[in-house]
């Protein structure tokens, strides 16, 4: 792995990255499997085809953060068997940091709890990714479709060594959950469906996380950007609640019952008074928008120099001239369109 980078006044900083390609056949038939020895179809919330696809997501967000994040130290990709096939690119317009970018599977950070693999719930993976060898102690975690479009400094994302939080502080999502309740009360007892299960809701999962640490009457929310954490805050907490942790990576399929790890690390941080909170600088896309807002969002992230990174969820769900409108615009953004 990379030294040659100059390790920030916190210290050296990794990335870590989660991907999957859904797709892979190999990969496909193994969900399939135990899909059907847990009793489970694809239409679980936690087992939807959108969870697993790929649309090159990896490639923009590897990118950016080697354009946009230089004082990165190392780049970790988490993965199950798998290799995205980036080197050669890397290699051919960063070749300083070429040695820089490693492929972690999944048995490595669950060394010791092999019984819960393999799994399909990227929350199970967060859980542990604070267990990767080699791992800098302040690190940024990433989905694959998270990806900066700006410029950002080492103090974006830690100040003197503590995390830089982005979110804000919210009431228990009381709305959410009583329509959640209700949705079971219809559709289990009413229509009979007893395998119903209602969505996955963000908000009450990092409510019910806030929880672990002994926040009641509020909880900071975060949303769908990349988090600053650290590994001594994960590794002090789970290793006295070790049974929270094997009850968490247990399920091989997203549930609801799951705590959200980058919750649970900024709820602690801010529990030892160990973080910064600031505002979130993110751009949000989802397949859901219309055309017009979808142009309103990548115009306001041109324009708005606050705001640092974009997360583009489910791509695969736009319709390709939505998709073309976005990789050419981050294209743009990456300098890579006259390679397109």
């Amino acid at each position: 792995m990379s030294d040659n980078i100059k390790p920030p006044a916190s210290g050296p900083i990794d990335a870590v990255i989660l991907w999957v390609d859904g797709s892979d056949p190999k990969l496909a038939e193994k969900r399939r499997r135990y899909l059907a020895s847990e009793q489970l179809t694809s239409a679980h919330p936690g087992a939807i085809p959108a969870r697993f696809a790929s649309s090159n997501e990896i490639r923009y967000c590897l990118l950016s953060i080697l354009t946009f994040a230089p004082f990165i130290r190392n780049i970790f990709i988490v993965t199950d068997e798998q290799d995205p096939g980036l080197a050669e690119e890397v290699s051919e317009k960063f070749p300083a940091r070429a040695g820089c970018i490693r492929i972690v599977d999944h048995k490595e950070i669950f060394r010791g709890y092999e019984e819960y693999l393999p799994t399909f719930n990227s929350s199970s993976i967060q859980t542990l990714i604070w267990r990767i060898n080699g791992l800098a102690e302040n690190f940024i975690y990433f989905n694959d479709d998270m990806i900066l479009i700006r410029d950002t400094t080492e103090e974006d994302w830690f100040i003197d060594g503590k995390p830089v939080i982005r979110g804000r502080w919210l009431w228990p999502p009381v709305r959410k959950i009583a329509g959640n309740a209700l949705k079971i009360l219809v559709n289990r007892h009413i229509r009979g469906n007893k395998d119903y299960r209602p969505k996955i809701s963000f908000y009450i999962r990092q409510w019910q996380t806030s929880r672990l640490t002994g926040t009641r009457w509020r909880y900071f929310f975060h949303c769908h950007t990349a988090h600053p954490m650290r590994i001594k805050t994960l590794e002090n907490y789970f290793s006295t609640n070790e049974e929270l942790l094997r009850k968490t990576i247990s399920y091989r399929f997203r549930d609801a019952r799951q705590l959200i790890v980058t919750s649970l690390a900024y709820h602690l941080e801010i529990l030892t008074n160990s973080a910064h909170q600031a505002r979130i600088n993110l751009g949000y896309i989802h397949p859901w928008y219309s055309e017009a807002r979808l142009n309103r969002r990548i115009t306001r992230c041109r324009k708005d120099n606050g705001i640092k990174s974009v997360c583009i969820q489910s791509i695969e769900m736009l319709g390709s001239g939505q998709r073309k409108k976005i990789f050419d615009w981050l294209d743009e953004v990456l300098n890579l369109k006259n390679e397109s």
